[in-house]
């Protein structure tokens, strides 16, 4: 069974580089018009860089990168519903979307609990 953390890291790749290299596909997926791929490639760009550094570290500081990863997330959480609240997005994108940051969320903190119990346990 793969690792969550590693899961979570190599999802970020993929939905990176989808960002990427077919911004005109990924953008209307995040709620952006087609005429937005700068954007969408920013967040590529940032979800490519999480999920490869994660995936290279190791220790305190993958543990780290977790947690910033986590911080992002929820900050893309927490913006989405404004933009909903705003009326600026959908709300069924929207929701969808917060649903989506939210479980990358929890599925870091679910990857550090792991990490943590099996460090526990090995000792």
């Amino acid at each position: 069974m793969m690792n969550t953390v590693t899961g979570l890291a190599l999802g970020r790749i993929a939905v990176g580089i989808a960002s990427l290299a077919k911004p005109d596909l990924v953008a209307p997926s995040m709620g952006q018009g087609t005429n937005a791929p700068l954007l969408t490639q920013w967040f590529g760009s940032r979800e490519v860089a999480l999920g490869a550094l994660t995936l290279v570290s190791s220790g305190g500081a993958r543990r780290n990168l977790v947690l910033v990863g986590m911080a992002v997330d929820a900050a893309d959480a927490a913006t989405t519903y404004a933009a909903v609240e705003a009326k600026v997005l959908d709300r069924k994108l929207g929701t969808a979307l917060v649903a989506v940051a939210v479980g990358a969320v929890f599925s870091g903190l679910l990857g550090l609990r792991v990490k943590k119990k099996q460090t526990v346990e090995s000792v």
